[in-house]
């Protein structure tokens, strides 16, 4: 993250709520970009490399779906996406894509300050948390100082969200984890039962560092209980 202030980026088309989620976040001590289209969102995203972007999916033009994509393709920034359904293939898609957590429009402040305060908890601990430097196993390798994942040597871009997901298994090898733990030390309290939010990112992770992610050689499932990071063959 930045020195000195945390920097956010809100894109929405609707200005009303552009200014009152800058007004509110700026009350408490964030500094916040806007952008009202996903062209702009994009630029500013490269260009300033912010801390974290809220996001609204319904756009004209580009829609938030789009812009996301966009962002992962250089980016690892936290995303927040903004949506008016609360439904889960909603939700789905947009963890499939990369995205990091939802707030359902219309929303309170103080649900969109935890929601920000939780995400950025997570990042700050995670950089404390690197105790030993370089991870192996097999083919995959973990940097923990630089926030890099290799598989055969070739840098791998995982999103906040799978990259934590993996840290969390790998620092225990061989033991079984419940999705509630999981939940919670990935996510945060309040995601206890959102198992299919699990199953979904386990799913997007095995994608990027399985041989052959039908048959894991990394996170293996124990049907009933949890998961586990296999620590030997």
């Amino acid at each position: 993250m930045h020195k000195g202030k945390v920097r956010i980026l809100v894109v929405d088309d609707e200005p009303r709520y552009i200014w009152g989620t800058k007004v509110n976040l700026e009350a408490r001590g964030y500094d916040v970009l806007t952008a009202q289209n996903g062209e702009t969102a994009i630029e500013i995203a490269a260009s300033e490399e912010p801390d974290l972007v809220i996001l609204d999916i319904k756009m004209p033009g580009m829609s938030g779906w789009q812009v996301c994509e966009q962002i992962r393709e250089f980016s690892a920034v936290p995303i927040i996406m903004l949506t008016a359904l609360a439904e889960d293939a909603d939700k789905v898609k947009g963890l499939e894509i990369g995205a990091d957590d939802y707030v359902t429009k219309p929303f309170s402040t103080a649900e969109l300050l935890a929601r920000i305060q939780a995400i950025l908890r997570r990042i700050e601990l995670s950089e404390r948390q690197d105790a030993s430097p370089i991870f192996e196993a097999g083919d995959l390798s973990i940097d923990f100082a630089r926030h890099l994942v290799f598989i055969r040597q070739q840098e791998i871009n995982l999103p906040p969200t799978e990259y934590r997901l993996l840290c969390e298994l790998v620092k225990h090898p061989g033991k079984v984890l419940v999705p509630d733990y999981l939940l919670e030390k990935v996510w945060g309290i309040g995601y206890e039962g959102e198992n299919n939010l699990l199953r979904q990112t386990i799913y997007r992770l095995r994608q990027k560092i399985e041989p052959d992610p039908r048959n894991p050689r990394y996170v293996k499932t124990r049907r009933g209980i949890g998961y586990t990071f296999a620590s030997s063959e």
